[in-house]
């Protein structure tokens, strides 16, 4: 494994925190590395009748204080050390949030746009079916990532049901409502997302109405994390994806936007408008930066630039060990991802809850309780960070570490 993996990084973020903390050198032994990691072969029939063979993954992380939960992406560069590493962060994102789950990932190394819809469905349902005797609601829970959606998620659910003779709801989250999903969970990370940017304003004594926000991807959380900043009244002033970046010093019709992009599947061409070259987006005068997008993309180059008071990590793993080092040295506040963008884990944990009492939250009930208990993390995380002057980030770990180490100490695992 390479010294600057994903992986290998956030080992040793994780022994620094077990070392400040002074708790014991097991806690660091038990957390860094996966309870497993399996590696699958999926053959697929494509529509002219070859073959082709497709790596899949599932790591579960942690188990400690409930069952694996974790999404399932479909890209051509996810890998083993990717989903590990992004397993690991599920296990802080949860333990932070005081949810009875462990952490877990999982993916299939594939362009979905390169399949048709049958080949999409086989695929999605394979996977499942070579992976049905590690995962379930009481081992290790799946739920959508980049590139998959309700519909992939009622594929699968329906393939466990087949396996298991009976309906089991639970096993799976980010379904759509007629078949057990949660109100609220499409645009849940984003809402998380708004939540922990207006809890850090207030910490800050920002004035929110006005506020200039700029975004870095422009996919379901970055639309609608623009969408609720904009009905707060902060003003969203530049945004960027793939092909380019739009920007209006006065503030984008952000609704008029993602409505456009729906439909057209890019922020290119809208309003006629020409685009400016993508990397600009990091030195958009703002006071909000949001990375929405891919991993690795504030760096010791990008960090300098930035000109926020905030950057929101909507994304997970957005900034490097260096980006973050220039953040710290500039004092810009950043929410790290296992805070800022855990509204999608929140809002799964709920839509189990629902299944394993076979009850249905309306939408308002699940948005209030989002916006309370993800404000509640954030305060317990801001006042570790203000009592030991540190950042928001190692606060955040040291609080979803502390806790796994008391409930490892409380099953024995670890002496106190």
């Amino acid at each position: 494994m390479s010294q600057n993996s994903p992986y290998q990084q956030l080992q040793n973020q994780l022994e620094q925190v077990v070392e400040e903390l002074e708790i014991t050198p097991s806690v660091f032994q038990i957390l860094k590395e996966p309870k497993h990691v399996v590696r699958i072969s999926i053959p697929l029939q494509r529509d002219d009748g070859t073959v082709e063979t497709y790596t899949g993954y599932r790591s579960l992380h942690s188990d400690l204080l409930g069952p694996g939960k974790g999404g399932i992406r479909f890209h051509p560069n996810v890998n083993e050390d990717e989903v590990m590493a992004l397993s690991v962060w599920m296990t802080m994102k949860t333990a932070i949030l005081k949810l009875p789950f462990g952490g877990a990932k999982g993916g299939i190394q594939v362009d979905p746009n390169d399949l048709s819809k049958r080949e999409l469905q086989e695929l999605s349902r394979q996977y499942i079916r070579m992976l049905e005797h590690v995962i379930g609601p009481q081992k290790d829970i799946p739920a959508p990532d980049v590139n998959t959606n309700g519909r992939i998620m009622g594929w699968m659910l329906d393939e466990f049901t087949r396996l298991r003779g009976r309906n089991v709801p639970g096993f799976i989250t980010g379904k759509p409502p007629v078949i057990g999903g949660s109100e609220g969970r499409v645009e849940a990370t984003g809402r998380g997302v708004v939540v922990t940017i207006l809890r850090a304003l207030e910490k800050m004594d920002m004035e929110k109405k006005g506020a200039k926000v700029a975004i870095q991807g422009f996919g379901n959380v970055g639309s609608v994390t623009a969408k609720r900043l904009n009905e707060e009244g902060l003003k969203v002033v530049a945004v960027a994806d793939v092909n380019g970046m739009l920007y209006d010093e006065e503030g984008i019709d952000v609704l008029e936007l993602c409505e456009y992009v729906e439909e057209n599947g890019s922020i290119e061409g809208f309003q006629n408008q020409e685009l400016k070259p993508s990397d600009g987006i990091f030195e958009t005068d703002c006071d909000i930066f949001i990375p929405a997008a891919l991993e690795n993309v504030i760096t010791s180059e990008t960090a300098p630039k930035l000109k926020a008071s905030i950057v929101a990590e909507a994304a997970n793993g957005p900034t490097t060990g260096d980006g973050d080092h220039i953040l710290k040295e500039r004092d810009i506040f950043v929410i790290p991802d296992i805070l800022c963008n855990s509204g999608g884990v929140m809002v799964s944990a709920f839509e189990w809850m629902q299944n394993d009492s076979h009850d249905h939250w309306e939408k308002d009930f699940v948005v209030q309780r989002l916006d309370k208990d993800l404000s509640e993390a954030f305060r317990e995380v801001y006042k570790i960070s203000q009592e030991k002057n540190i950042a928001m980030r190692k606060a955040a770990y040291q609080v979803a570490v502390n806790r796994l180490s008391d409930a490892m100490y409380e099953r024995g695992w670890v002496e106190g």
